[in-house]
């Protein structure tokens, strides 16, 4: 998580396209006086049975959980409830075995979607990675990875972008490689708020996981000040225009907001007077940000958020 701090840092003093505002992060520091507690399944929308079942089913969710905007009626509870359903008709749903012979067609069965999902056979492949990589690793089942890292979110997330290429949130800007991690860093976050930090979500270090850079986080940070945008790139997002993957736009949008967070991460916690985590932080913007419906986000086509 450190390669994820340092690498986010380095784009951040050398964008050309956000800015990250020490003035706004004061601000919006000097307004919260508690962090707003939001519950990991605050919809009721995940599966959940205390037992190993429950990281199967997180695994596979997080192997899927990106890019829904393309079809506008889709978005991630429909993910988390779809692979819930099927779970509940299907304890053997997700056995490693299965995940590698799903089809396109079979995936939008699982999940009850009418029309092909955005980047299906990317879904598909990276369903059939997960299965295959469990099955010749870990004896098909995601609950042994976890009991593998020792109780350490960073070692989790080592192992998780090791085994699995899918997993491998990187970029190359300006010429430095930058480490962003959303998917494998919400598994860590997924376990700890699932079980309460204790059993498969006990982590000693769990405070060492940054926010998960996607689309919301960036919008909600703008819309607090946080972030400023040049003025082509605000033009690229109102005008709902593709952003390429890897290009400086999109990699300076995630890198910033994991900079600021961590920045308004350390002013919170010096005001509160106790630790807080970017954990905490990401579940109160990406909350917030949900339920702001007009929210213009950024539009890139990528399997990592």
């Amino acid at each position: 998580m450190d390669e994820v701090r340092v690498t986010s840092a380095w784009v951040a003093s050398h964008s050309s396209h956000v800015v990250v505002d020490s003035s706004g992060i004061e601000k919006v520091a000097e307004t919260i006086d508690a962090i707003p507690k939001v519950n990991w399944d605050f919809e009721g929308i995940h599966y959940f049975d205390n037992g190993p079942l429950t990281v199967q089913y997180l695994f596979v969710l997080d192997a899927l959980n990106f890019c829904f905007w393309p079809d506008e009626d889709l978005n991630y509870d429909n993910l988390a409830a779809g692979l819930k359903e099927a779970l509940l008709n299907d304890k053997s749903a997700f056995d490693a075995d299965r995940l590698q012979k799903y089809t396109g067609p079979e995936l939008r069965e699982l999940l009850k979607w009418p029309r092909p999902l955005p980047l299906e056979d990317e879904r598909v492949r990276l369903l059939h990675e997960v299965g295959f990589e469990l099955e010749r690793s870990f004896d098909g089942k995601a609950s042994n990875l976890v009991e593998s890292c020792g109780k350490s979110a960073v070692k989790l997330v080592a192992l998780v972008t090791r085994h699995f290429p899918g997993f491998r949130d990187h970029s190359v800007y300006k010429g430095h490689q930058v480490f962003l991690y959303k998917r494998a860093q919400i598994l860590a976050a997924d376990l700890w708020g699932a079980y309460g930090g204790k059993g498969y979500g006990e982590f000693y270090d769990i405070g060492s996981i940054t926010i998960m850079a996607d689309y919301i986080v960036p919008a909600v940070l703008r819309q607090l000040g946080v972030l400023k945008y040049s003025a082509t790139l605000a033009g690229m997002i109102e005008k709902k225009s593709e952003i390429g993957s890897g290009s400086e736009e999109e990699v300076e949008l995630r890198a910033c907001s994991i900079y600021a967070v961590e920045k308004m991460k350390d002013l919170i916690s010096i005001k509160l007077g106790r630790k807080v985590l970017s954990i905490e932080l990401d579940l109160w913007l990406w909350s917030f940000g949900i339920q702001c419906p007009a929210l213009q986000h950024h539009r890139t086509l990528s399997i990592y958020y």
